[in-house]
Formats: C-alpha cells, sequence, structure tokens
C-alpha cells in the first residue's frame, strides 16, 4: 500500500520563518545543531488538509471567516469515534490556540489572588498564565518512580483545601513526562474535585498520541457529571501539525461555564478564526486518520531507537515510558553535571536544541525534553552527536 506522505524524508524548512529552525541562527545556535526542542512536526500536513489550504489561497480573499456546520460536524465525529466523547456544536468554543484557552480560564473562573493547581513538572505556559493574570500558581509535584510519574493524590487534596485552590489545570496526557492516565486515576482526581467545588481544565491537545493498548480518556467523560465542572481543550494543531494555523476548540458542556468563558473572548475581542485555519481543521478530521495512523507508527520507531542507545551507548541517562505526546522526557543527572553546565553541554558540546527540564519547574532539573516528530535519521544523529559529546567529556 502507498503511503500518504514519506516520513522518512527530511524536509528542508529553513526560509520559512520557522520557530524551530530558522530561530537556530537568531539564537546564537552553534553550526550543526539539530532543533528537537518546540513540539511541531517536521512532516507535511494530509494531503487532503494541504489542498483544503490551497483552495483557499486560490479564491484570493481572506476576509473574516465563520466555521460552517461541516467543520464542527468534523470536530464533533472525531471525538466520538476516536473517544466516546459526544458533545454538540453548541458546546464548542473556538480559540487561536490553547494557550489562549489557558488564558481566558483563570480570568473566567477565578478572581485575582484566587489559587490555580497545576503538577510540576509541566508544560511552562500554564504557570505563566497564572501568574500574568494575578493568580497564585499551586504545585502539586508529580512523584518519578524509576522514570514513571504518578500522581500524589494525597498531596493534590491537602493542597486544593490549604491553598483554597478553584481551578485545577489537568495534562492529559502529559506534557513532558509522557503519561497517559488511567480512568482508575482520573477518576480519583474527579471525586476530589467534585468534593471540593474545583472546576478542571483539561489540556487533551496530545490525546491522539497514545501507544500499545493504552486508551486517551477525556477526563470529561470519566463520569457524566465531569462534564458539568471540565473545560476540555482540543486542537488539530499538535495531531495535524497545524500550529501555525491557530485553530482550537474548546468543549464547555456546562452553559453558564460556557458563557463565562466567552465573556472574557468578548472582553479581549478573540475568538474568531481565520479561513485557512478553518479549511485545515476540517479536511484534518475528516480526512486525515490515516497519515496519523502512519505518522504514529513513525513516533514509536523513533522512540523505541532512542530508547534502546540510550541503554546501549549512554546508559547514565534514562529516559522515561514516552505512553503519549511524542516528547521523550530523559534524566539526565547521571552526567553528573550542574543544571547549568548540563543545559550548555547539551547546547555547544551535543549541539542539539531540546527544551531544558527546568523550563517545566523545578522538578525538571537536570532533564531535557526532546522532540520525536522528525525522520528517523535526525534522531539517529541527534543521538550520535550526544554519544560524542559524552564521550569527549569523559574521555
Amino acid at each position: 500500500m502507498k503511503l500518504e506522505r514519506d516520513f522518512t524524508k527530511e524536509v528542508n524548512r529553513f526560509g520559512s520563518n520557522s520557530v524551530k529552525w530558522d530561530l537556530m541562527k537568531v539564537e546564537g545556535k552553534p553550526e550543526g545543531t539539530i532543533p528537537m526542542w518546540v513540539a511541531d512536526m517536521d512532516f507535511p500536513v494530509p494531503v487532503k488538509v494541504q489542498e483544503a489550504v490551497e483552495r483557499v489561497a486560490k479564491h484570493g480573499i481572506f476576509g473574516y471567516s465563520f466555521c460552517p456546520d461541516s467543520y464542527f460536524e468534523a470536530v464533533i465525529n472525531w471525538y466520538k469515534n476516536r473517544f466516546g466523547f459526544a458533545f454538540t456544536k453548541e458546546d464548542v468554543v473556538t480559540t487561536p490556540g490553547i494557550v489562549t484557552a489557558v488564558a481566558m480560564a483563570v480570568r473566567a473562573y477565578t478572581e485575582p489572588g484566587d489559587a490555580v493547581l497545576i503538577q510540576n513538572p509541566v508544560y511552562y505556559p500554564f504557570s505563566m498564565m497564572i501568574e500574568k493574570n494575578g493568580r497564585r500558581v499551586v504545585n502539586n509535584p508529580l512523584i518519578n518512580v524509576e522514570g514513571r510519574y504518578i500522581m500524589d493524590i494525597e498531596d493534590f487534596e491537602k493542597k486544593i483545601v490549604d491553598e483554597k485552590v478553584k481551578l485545577f489545570i489537568l495534562c492529559n496526557p502529559h506534557n513532558p513526562v509522557g503519561r497517559v492516565w488511567t480512568r482508575e486515576e482520573l477518576l480519583e482526581i474527579s471525586r476530589i474535585c467534585r468534593k471540593h467545588n474545583v472546576l478542571v481544565l483539561s489540556d487533551e491537545i496530545h490525546g491522539d498520541f497514545v501507544y500499545e493498548d493504552r486508551k486517551q480518556q477525556p477526563f470529561a467523560t470519566v463520569k457524566d457529571d465531569n462534564r458539568e465542572f471540565t473545560i476540555t481543550c482540543t486542537a488539530p494543531s499538535k495531531t495535524f501539525n497545524l500550529a501555525g494555523l491557530q485553530t482550537s476548540n474548546i468543549i464547555i458542556p456546562n452553559k453558564e461555564l460556557r458563557e463565562k468563558f466567552k465573556t472574557e473572548l468578548d472582553a479581549s475581542s478573540i475568538g474568531m478564526i481565520s479561513p485557512m485555519g478553518i479549511a485545515a481543521c476540517e479536511a484534518a478530521y475528516t480526512y486525515g486518520a490515516e497519515w496519523l495512523e502512519e505518522l504514529k507508527a513513525t513516533i514509536i520507531k523513533n522512540r523505541d531507537y532512542m530508547q534502546q542507545f540510550i541503554e546501549d551507548h549512554l546508559p547514565e541517562l534514562t529516559m522515561s515510558e514516552l505512553e503519549g505526546t511524542y516528547l521523550a522526557w530523559v534524566d539526565m543527572s547521571g552526567l553528573a553535571m550542574s543544571n547549568e553546565e548540563l543545559k550548555t553541554f547539551i547546547s555547544e558540546n551535543a549541539k542539539i536544541w531540546v527544551d531544558d527540564g527546568d523550563m517545566f519547574g523545578k522538578e525538571g532539573e537536570n532533564f531535557a525534553r526532546f522532540n520525536l516528530a522528525c525522520p528517523l535519521s535526525t534522531v539517529e544523529r541527534a543521538m550520535k552527536q550526544l554519544e560524542e559529546a559524552v564521550l569527549e567529556r569523559y574521555k
């Protein structure tokens, strides 16, 4: 069977105003640096998505646009068929991105000085949006058990009670540690949040990247009444490499919560998305399933190669099991460097641009996050450069 795209081919992204590639020169990265940091892919989008965007471009007029019924049908069918998550067109609010949605939710559901809970090490814009909007970050750190992270449920409830937490931001699947939370784990969280009247904003942007026999469980579906206190953040951007088109779908079944959220959007004049974003999202959810399966197979190969390489050649490192997302989380404390020394070593000696672990909180010190949404040849080069740098340092 002919593959839709060649996921082994390296695409030259220089000169495309790519944050991932073209900023290397601006940031002064050494010649030969391999960018594996920001979470976008080095793969072209599905053919049908490209064709849909091209049709919009050929029309030549890019005025104000609204989402047609077919757009919402595509989103609704994707989540119903793949995750058993049923909702209506009225439940969906569009935003230009999930970070925007996080900021709007913080404003809509809390007051200045209120506590918002997160679980470090976690996607760093969460704490940024909380702090920049004058709220308090409360941290319920995940527990690292030999490279696999679990929730500290006792501390979770204690923090909620002691700090009078109003909103919990769940990362599901978790970026950067790669966990896919089980239904049992989410049931315990939902019990506590229901008990203490805590709203849950569930970031499920990586939900399509779940491997082996694991299952992505939308938080809103764990129990029927979870829908009433859950704001689910979704987008085609990670799944189909559409981040630059700034299209997200925020699912809020509770009408009162939805209206509060929309009021914040209206106050900032945010919400309308671009005609190309509309076309791309609809085409992706309508035609992109086969492309996604090919992509996931590629990421699994990359994950397995990197894991085996580390075991065979870099035993000082520990790579957390990648249950979900396409982001490898690697404990590099075995190299016996300070956090600052490690960051310089990876950037200057190994010549790999990663997301430094401390970006995700102090719990991430001496860790690094590697983006595996790239051809296997890129991962191979990166691992070889890392091995050579380690051998040179300790020879």
